[in-house]
């Protein structure tokens, strides 16, 4: 966190609280962010912070982009869709994407005029990524996609979305390939309904159906079959991004609850004056910060390119279990307003849970660190 770092995240802390918490219950109504949200913050450079200049980006480090996600979920907010969007999309197509592709879509993500995804998980195979059943069948100059994806973040919204299918089915996971499709034009792609989720309910997140949909050949995102191998390296990178969030997340719990606890009275003092408040607070304040040191530890070994998948694995399921229990206790200590969802505390409890299961679930983490051992 240089000096630079922190301004861009004082900067992104002050446009939150004024352009996007004050909306936190209309985004959540409609169950996504406003289309134009996203050009707001293009315009700011708060969108692919760490994409080169020469793409459009803010020409900065995984740091920046950290310190973005971090800034967001440090005020309680999940709607805003831009760690699928700058954290993995962008990046999947500047590591992998041909120089003609990553001028052709890096500076509209950059400015906000596109909007990304990545479609991965389809209704019967969520971390278990070599069961995909979706289809890219070469047809001359195009592939002719087929599937359904759901859980999509930004798939309402979504300009380009990053579709993992099979190129191959005989091959197995080596029969993997990422294709990028424009929707704008994609006769055949559909997006269903956007998901009635137990929390983040501001996230846009639809479900999605490619039916004979024609995308130019042009459109493959690195090697035919490789993209097995693209997703297996970009997760640790993904779960890191999870990680980051879910610190975040910790420490807002800790300081809402110390802030409250301060101020509400029973029995003729403060809450914060019990002793059982003031040793629940003790404990939660040092998981937080332990995740936060674990966290930073990362990024730097990240920043070197030296973060390995199993730390990753690590910090992702650590994160998110310490931030479910931490969050859990923090609405204990709110007693009954902890419950009403006007309370930011309640949509913590909320939103913190799918944190252990998505980018794959912290029992397949488990299994990764344990081969490691």
């Amino acid at each position: 966190m240089d000096d630079e770092i922190v301004a861009l995240q004082d900067m992104a802390t002050k446009f939150f609280e004024t352009e996007l918490i004050p909306h936190q219950e209309r985004f959540a109504d409609q169950k996504h962010v406003d289309r134009e949200f996203w050009n707001q913050a293009g315009a700011l450079g708060l969108l692919c912070a760490s994409i080169p200049e020469e793409y459009g980006g803010g020409g900065g480090t995984l740091a920046h982009d950290f310190a973005l996600f971090d800034a967001q979920y440090g005020l309680g907010d999940t709607a805003f869709g831009n760690m699928v969007h700058s954290g993995l999309v962008a990046h999947y197509i500047l590591a992998y994407g041909s120089e003609e592709q990553k001028q052709r879509w890096l500076p509209g993500m950059a400015s906000g005029a596109i909007v990304g995804a990545i479609a991965m998980t389809e209704p019967g195979a969520g971390s278990d990524l070599k069961s995909l059943r979706s289809t890219a069948v070469r047809d001359g100059d195009h592939y002719v996609v087929n599937g359904s994806k759901t859980f999509i973040s930004n798939g309402k919204h979504a300009d380009l979305v990053i579709v993992v299918a099979k190129t191959d089915p005989s091959a197995g996971a080596k029969g993997t390939s990422l294709i990028v499709v424009e929707t704008a034009d994609a006769p055949g792609y559909e997006v269903g309904r956007l998901l009635n989720k137990v929390g983040m309910k501001g996230q846009d997140t639809a479900e999605l159906s490619f039916t004979d949909v024609r995308v130019p050949a042009a459109n493959l995102l690195g090697e035919e079959g490789a993209g097995f191998g693209y997703l297996m390296k970009q997760l640790a990178h993904e779960r890191l991004v999870v990680a980051v969030c879910a610190a975040a997340a910790t420490e807002a719990a800790v300081a809402l609850t110390v802030r409250y606890t301060k101020e509400r009275k029973a029995f003729g003092a403060t809450l914060f004056e019990m002793q059982n408040t003031r040793f629940e607070l003790a404990e939660c304040a040092t998981l937080a910060h332990v995740s936060r040191v674990f966290v930073d530890s990362c990024i730097e070994r990240h920043l070197r390119g030296e973060l390995d998948g199993a730390t990753a694995s690590m910090a992702k399921a650590y994160t998110t279990d310490i931030q479910g229990q931490v969050v859990d206790r923090c609405v204990q200590l709110f007693g009954g307003y902890g419950y009403m969802l006007e309370y930011p505390i309640a949509r913590m409890y909320a939103d913190a849970r799918v944190q252990r299961i998505y980018a794959g679930a912290n029992e397949v983490m488990k299994e990764l660190i344990a081969r490691s051992l």
